[in-house]
């Protein structure tokens, strides 16, 4: 089962929100390390989160056609300000 560990950037939708993940790899010649990132949408499965939220996310069975994974914790939370 493949697990990450990303971003929450959107929560837009219903039961569903968007993930960033980013990950550094090698260039395949010069060796450099290249940021890469990928967004997955993730199903909520009655958690709370806000964009900003750290979370692990697990792969499943499809949900709908392009929702392939569910929160498995939260990670960290974004601080709530307080409006005064």
């Amino acid at each position: 089962m493949k697990t990450f560990v990303g971003k929450v950037v959107s929560v837009g939708m219903q039961n569903t929100v968007v993930v960033k993940i980013d990950r550094k790899t090698p260039h395949p010649i010069y060796k450099k390390l290249i940021a890469r990132s990928k967004k997955y949408k993730t199903d909520i499965a009655g958690n709370i989160v806000v964009v900003g939220d750290m979370v692990k996310i697990g792969e499943t069975r499809p949900i709908s056609r392009d929702k392939h994974f569910k929160i498995i914790e939260i990670v960290s939370e974004v601080r709530k300000e307080k409006k005064a």
